[in-house]
């Protein structure tokens, strides 16, 4: 396989956020890190400090534009902070706890399980398959524009899943079986015809 010809990407999740330890279903709610989150992007931009990058993307959410930043320090290179990255959009659960929807919307949640790549949350939800296709467009088009390079985005647990999904030539469907922590790194390898999965959830 022709280096020249790869692009490499390193997918970050952002850093620990407010509120973390109660399961906040945030989506497009823009929530502050940590400390320990500020710590991990300051973490992750050393660990990628002497390897070469040509741009940087986020979504424009706080929780991603600060680790961007952090990255960019070391880079003399373009950051990009993208609406299309933001993470699925959960409607009347934005912003909520995982308990309290739990115990509110019981019947909701089943329909959910039910139908997970097509259920649309109350109030205007986004569906898990809009979602993909929403993030794979911006994504493909990312590939295009910055071919042969190497980039970094850091975006949100369900958006890497999204991709890694792709990546890996797993179904949609499967895509909670891929875990990302806060603060970590995924490696993907794009040549001609062929994707390389490096690294998950180092």
């Amino acid at each position: 396989m022709d280096q020249m010809e790869r692009t490499r990407v390193h997918l970050v999740r952002h850093g620990q956020v407010k509120g973390y330890e109660d399961i906040p279903v945030n989506g497009h709610t823009d929530v502050e890190l940590t400390e320990t989150g500020m710590l991990q992007m300051q973490h992750m931009a050393e660990r990628l400090r002497l390897v070469d990058m040509d741009a940087v993307y986020s979504s424009d959410l706080k929780r991603t534009v600060l680790g961007a930043r952090q990255i960019g320090r070391y880079h003399d290179v373009p950051l990009h902070s993208m609406p299309e990255l933001k993470e699925s959009y959960f409607g009347d659960w934005e912003g909520m706890f995982l308990a309290d929807i739990r115990k509110r919307y019981s019947e909701e949640l089943t329909k959910r399980e039910a139908d997970l790549l097509h259920y649309q949350a109350p109030g205007g939800g986004e569906s898990l398959f809009d979602f993909s296709k929403r993030i794979m467009t911006c994504f493909d088009n990312l590939l295009e524009e910055q071919k042969g390079k190497r980039i970094a985005i850091v975006a949100h647990g369900g958006v890497n899943r999204v991709i890694l999904c792709n990546a890996l030539g797993m179904d949609l469907s499967q895509m909670f079986r891929i875990h990302q922590e806060y603060g970590c790194l995924n490696i993907i390898d794009y040549f001609p015809g062929s994707t390389l999965v490096r690294l998950v959830n180092g």
